[in-house]
């Protein structure tokens, strides 16, 4: 994948978040999530605590605050769903601003809020900071099996080639005056969903016989090794080694 793959998420920057290693970052961002992910409910402060240290992580970053919030958006469906439940979750009831609410259900919904808004929170930090093709190798050098990190990659690689086919068969109905307008509009819509697949099946196996011309036995050729120095790991190691120090406080406090 070539550098003109970065994705919508990715931020161009020069920070030391962006010059650390993927490998060092993918390792550093899923430590810190099982941290957070461990850390007892109760303990309200400690989740404060874990977002002032993505917030530094951002600011190193130059992550504009703007950006970081308008990302965070992706997580409505599991705002949608924690809000839910001190509705639905049976036990001890409690009045809030005259509502009935369920003490479970209440520490269940900020349970989900607090650790999903972290995850996600560090999860876009790490792509607003890493391209697609750095992520890859990064997964590569924690030695993911070799046929995932394929898998990833030839997704992301036909994302955007489906996307590009759904756009041009879209201006080709328009310029034919086709509007997607009720039902009627539904059968030239299937035809086009089944045109697609053919298409994308078809460059699929195209494709595939190229690299198979080209040598492809199964495993894709390494042409960037990527190292990280001590030293770098340990920068690495700063966030999920101070979150840790917060889970123990929480369960000891």
């Amino acid at each position: 994948m070539g550098a003109g793959h970065a994705h919508k998420l990715y931020r161009q920057g020069a920070s030391p978040v962006h010059d650390l290693p993927p490998h060092c970052k993918l390792a550093a961002v899923f430590l810190f999530v099982i941290v957070v992910v461990s850390t007892p409910r109760e303990a309200v402060w400690a989740f404060g605590l874990y977002a002032v240290l993505l917030a530094s992580v951002a600011a190193t970053a130059r992550i504009p605050a703007p950006f970081l919030l308008k990302r965070l958006l992706i997580e409505i469906p599991f705002v949608t769903f924690a809000v839910l439940m001190p509705f639905v979750v049976p036990g001890e009831q409690v009045h809030v601003l005259g509502v009935s609410m369920s003490v479970n259900g209440l520490w269940g919904a900020w349970n989900v809020l607090a650790k999903g808004t972290l995850g996600v929170a560090a999860s876009v930090i790490l792509a607003s900071t890493t391209d697609l093709r750095a992520l890859l190798l990064g997964l590569q050098r924690l030695r993911l099996p070799s046929l995932l990190v394929q898998i990833a990659s030839f997704m992301i690689r036909y994302g955007d080639v489906i996307t590009d086919e759904m756009r041009r068969m879209s201006i080709a109905r328009r310029s034919r005056g086709f509007e997607a307008r009720g039902p009627k509009a539904w059968g030239v819509l299937a035809k086009s969903a089944g045109a697609l697949f053919i298409r994308s099946y078809e460059r699929g196996e195209r494709v595939h016989l190229a690299m198979v011309s080209r040598g492809y036995a199964g495993s894709m050729p390494v042409i960037d090794e990527v190292t990280a120095t001590g030293a770098q790991w340990r920068y690495a190691a700063a966030l999920p080694a101070s979150a840790l120090v917060i889970c123990l406080l929480g369960w000891t406090l």
